[in-house]
């Protein structure tokens, strides 16, 4: 009877078992210093974007020092464009802001830092706030949703569009070295690049206003939706105003109106472009040339 064949198995020497150790651990070390190593490159670029990139939302608050207000927003230095576009908005306007972002205006901050760098122009929406705390809870929930906001420390209300526009100028002078500073409503359709090619061209004067100009009857009926309080002091008809849904002011215009220590009083006047224009014409434009436009 023929005996089954025996297997006899070798047992590894110890040389290679510790050659075979040695490997692992080493492929182990190559392994960790890899993950290591991505980890701070991810950290460092996120750290280079911050320092580097644009301002995201911020929160201007106005303090008083010597008598004068001035903003107070965290930013240690002006960012550069060439135009700065606010486009004012309210807590009512959710569905308009959400429009927007699905076609002109960039719904994330990665697409607005790319909008900046073809076209030279930074977009915010501007805002103020509220008494009512669940509308407060839903832009806090936006802002931190989009990062696409400069909000004012003012109240948010219609009868105090004057101050918020003298208050937005401020802010974004504060905040952006701008060529031009653009006020724009939320419900229009803005062609970025054509606003860009517009502020771009050359000026024969450094004060420049681009937009509507308009003058019409003071309403003096207070049952009408536009009556102004002020209206025996202003005649029948209001000064050639700025008007318009969206006007850009020059560097130069801005910085006259944030120099102005007289804006307490610029409630007095319902709309706000007519009472910006008529205080910048006290200060400077009564001193200066009137041009034509070069458009």
């Amino acid at each position: 009877m023929t005996s089954s064949p025996k297997l006899f198995y070798t047992r590894p020497s110890i040389s290679y078992r510790f050659r075979a150790s040695a490997f692992t651990i080493l492929c182990l070390v190559i392994g960790i210093s890899g993950f290591l190593f991505g980890l701070i490159a991810i950290s460092r670029r996120n750290e280079f974007v911050c320092k580097n990139g644009n301002p995201r939302s911020v929160s201007v608050v106005w303090s008083r020092k010597d008598g004068e207000k001035r903003v107070r927003s965290g930013a240690e230095r002006r960012h550069k464009v060439m135009g700065f576009v606010g486009i004012f908005t309210g807590f009512g306007s959710v569905g308009r802001r959400r429009s927007l972002r699905k076609t002109w205006f960039p719904s994330d901050h990665q697409g607005l830092r790319r909008l900046e760098e073809s076209t030279g122009l930074a977009f915010r929406f501007i805002i103020g706030k509220t008494k009512d705390n669940p509308k407060m809870l839903k832009l806090r929930k936006e802002v931190d949703e989009y990062d696409d906001f400069i909000l004012l420390d003012m109240e948010e209300e219609y009868s105090r569009l004057p101050y918020k526009t003298l208050a937005f100028f401020k802010a974004a002078y504060a905040l952006y070295d701008s060529e031009f500073y653009v006020k724009a409503d939320d419900d229009i359709y803005l062609r970025p690049d054509r606003l860009s090619l517009l502020l771009a061209k050359e000026r024969s004067h450094p004060q420049t206003y681009l937009g509507c100009m308009k003058n019409g009857p003071v309403f003096t009926d207070p049952n009408l939706k536009w009556y102004e309080p002020l209206g025996r002091l202003l005649g029948k008809e209001y000064f050639l105003h700025a008007y318009g849904p969206i006007y850009a002011l020059s560097a130069d215009v801005v910085a006259s109106l944030v120099a102005l220590r007289n804006d307490r009083h610029v409630h007095r006047l319902c709309n706000p472009e007519q009472k910006l224009l008529e205080l910048h014409q006290k200060d400077i434009c009564s001193k200066s040339p009137t041009l034509p436009s070069d458009d």
